[in-house]
């Protein structure tokens, strides 16, 4: 819904504040010298907001927005707020944290964080401005925020399966790579040793084959081979056996979903204008581009410069100096998570065929750089690229391999 770029507004007359709530906000606001004008808690809901905005703008029509929250419960407000072209900037909720301590009082409330919230945008120049989002940039937001849960979901389920095996068939679980779809596939049919064995490697390879498991025979063979080698039936074992399969049915509909989501993600990635200039760049597929354009907007406007694209990301890093010592460079604590990972794993993929990648990434190793920061320094110079290539609308080419002459 909106990208951070530093506010170039004029100075306003008026700040307001505003506190975000799932279903109540608290907006306090107040005038050039911090004193208070208005301070009400509103519902969450548009014909209050709409008549907060009102009041607001009757105080002054040289009004600026400031919110702590610019998703989820603030996307009303932002809405409404982005239909009446009213400017806004948003201050993190650490930032509002570590201002608090600085006013007077110990207590926390939403007015208090409200007003600091205001009296900061009044202060400070350097807070992000909020801009409507493109359309497919918001799809693609939800779409790679749902695929990131279910992801997490799937590892969490997949730890269970793992810690529930353990429990009467070790043999097994250490012998099944559970990351695969195969294994999974196995546990929802065969579960204990006893059935393993009952069965026999022909007869559960015919069954894996006709759910199209791959390398079903080799599969078949490894878990009757664990089977062989524990002929104990454990306490609890019948009911933990229909927990595994339970649980194996489970992360299958999860692989299911992802795969689903993953073709709305690629569908919707491609319809994007700079789609084509970016899935140009080698290493750069639909997921990766579209979690780029979740996190960007698909627009290099708001950065201005590809180092404040780096710096976004977190590829940029920061002086850490005082007093006599210097040159300490560090990580910056605060960037965008998702756009740091596009990148990195852009980059780790770019080694396998874009020989330019390769040549960068073994000069930095050469350098005397771990493989971590040679791909680090890979991901900046990438940063550097794709902005270069969205600023001017042109797809990655490869320049020719020069040889030296004979």
């Amino acid at each position: 819904m909106c990208d951070d770029e530093l506010a170039e507004v004029t100075v306003p007359q008026i700040w307001a504040g505003v506190d975000i709530g799932k279903e109540h906000h608290h907006c306090v606001v107040i005038d050039e010298r911090g004193e208070r004008l208005l301070s009400r808690r509103v519902l969450n809901d548009e014909p209050a907001l709409l008549e907060l905005i009102k009041d607001v703008l009757t105080l002054s029509e040289d009004a600026l927005w400031a919110v702590d929250i610019n998703h989820g419960g603030a996307a009303l407000l932002i809405g409404l707020l982005l239909g009446h072209d009213q400017p806004m900037v948003y201050i993190t909720g650490l930032a509002v944290h570590q201002a608090s301590t600085a006013y007077r009082g110990q207590g926390k409330t939403d007015e208090k964080d409200a007003f600091v919230i205001a009296d900061q945008a009044r202060m400070r120049q350097d807070l992000g401005r909020l801009r409507p989002g493109d359309e497919i940039a918001v799809d693609l937001r939800t779409l790679t925020a749902r695929r990131t849960d279910l992801v997490n979901d799937r590892t969490r389920q997949t730890n269970r399966l793992r810690a529930q095996l353990l429990e009467f068939f070790p043999a097994l679980e250490r012998a099944l790579n559970l990351s695969k779809k195969g294994p999974v596939v196995l546990l929802t049919g065969y579960q204990t040793p006893a059935a393993f064995r009952r069965s026999g490697i022909n007869r559960i390879g015919t069954w894996l084959r006709n759910r199209r498991v791959k390398n079903a025979a080799t599969l078949a063979e490894t878990a009757v081979g664990a089977a062989k080698s524990q002929h104990t039936a454990l306490p609890g074992e019948k009911l933990a056996a229909a927990m595994v399969a339970r649980i194996a049915k489970g992360v299958l509909a999860l692989d299911e979903e992802i795969s689903e989501l993953d073709a709305l993600i690629e569908a919707r990635f491609h319809e994007h204008r700079h789609a084509a200039v970016i899935r140009s760049l080698p290493g750069m597929g639909a997921l990766l581009g579209a979690e780029f354009i979740a996190a960007t907007g698909g627009d290099m406007d708001p950065f201005g410069t590809a180092d404040r694209l780096a710096s976004f990301a977190g590829l940029s890093p920061v002086p850490r100096d005082s007093g006599r010592v210097s040159g300490n460079m560090r990580r910056p604590r605060r960037y965008h998570r998702g756009l740091l990972r596009a990148f990195y794993l852009s980059s780790m993929a770019s080694l396998r065929t874009c020989t330019a990648s390769q040549a960068y990434y073994a000069r930095k190793r050469n350098e005397g750089k771990g493989h971590k920061q040679a791909l680090l320094s890979l991901a900046r110079r990438r940063a550097n690229v794709l902005w270069a290539m969205i600023r001017d609308g042109a797809c990655y080419i490869a320049l020719p391999k020069v040889t030296a002459a004979a």
